[in-house]
């Protein structure tokens, strides 16, 4: 055989054989890295925030707590030592008398109700003629629920009101009420209607709206 012949042959061979090796090493199986889940990556971040939600529902449950402060009341009349108490809230009317040094033994208790729940702000007069017990505390506003059904207001007194009673008076807000209980624990008591023109930001126009409303 030629010798050119077999060189040419051994030459197609080499080629066919490198054209296999390319052929079965692109068709070979790889390795392929698995992705890392999210979850894992992070640590976990984007699970555990919804749980810190948690505290502040906690937060906001607490709320009511805040507003079962201490009572703060003013007795006043025959008790052995009139004045401003504070009391723990679920007070009733014989812890207030009894802060204030028990009554008297000329007082007369029959006017008052011993048991009946404290409203914060509020004077308990003590042996006081012709004094009448404030109603049992409503913190719902039963005053404000009366009115708007249309039924006529009650004349109120102004030696037993609480501050939100006084709130339901023409004109009256949180301010105001507070002031007249100011001026009602300096006088120890209204002796008269017309003290309340004693009490700052109550004029003329005001004193006529509050005077069929109120009464001592």
């Amino acid at each position: 055989m030629d010798r050119r012949v077999v060189v040419a042959v051994a030459v197609l061979a080499l080629v066919a054989v490198a054209l296999a090796v390319s052929g079965w090493w692109r068709a070979r199986p790889q390795s392929v890295a698995a992705p890392v889940a999210v979850g894992q990556a992070t640590g976990g971040a984007g699970v555990g925030t919804p749980v810190q939600a948690g505290p502040a529902s906690g937060v906001a449950g607490g709320a009511p707590t805040s507003a079962g402060g201490p009572l703060t009341v003013h007795v006043a009349g025959k008790v052995a030592r009139p004045g401003v108490v504070v009391l723990p809230p679920g007070s009733r009317v014989a812890d207030a008398v009894q802060a204030a040094g028990g009554a008297l033994p000329a007082a007369d208790l029959a006017t008052l109700n011993l048991a009946r729940p404290l409203a914060d702000g509020e004077q308990i007069p003590v042996g006081v003629p012709g004094a009448t017990p404030p109603p049992a505390a409503n913190p719902s506003g039963a005053g404000s629920t009366a009115s708007a059904g249309g039924a006529p207001a009650a004349v109120l007194d102004l030696n037993t009101a609480t501050a939100a009673q006084l709130e339901q008076l023409p004109g009256v807000g949180p301010v105001l009420a507070r002031q007249i209980i100011e001026k009602r624990t300096q006088l120890g008591r209204f002796a008269a209607v017309d003290q309340l023109r004693q009490v700052r930001g109550i004029g003329d126009r005001k004193y006529s709206d509050l005077k069929p409303r109120v009464r001592v």
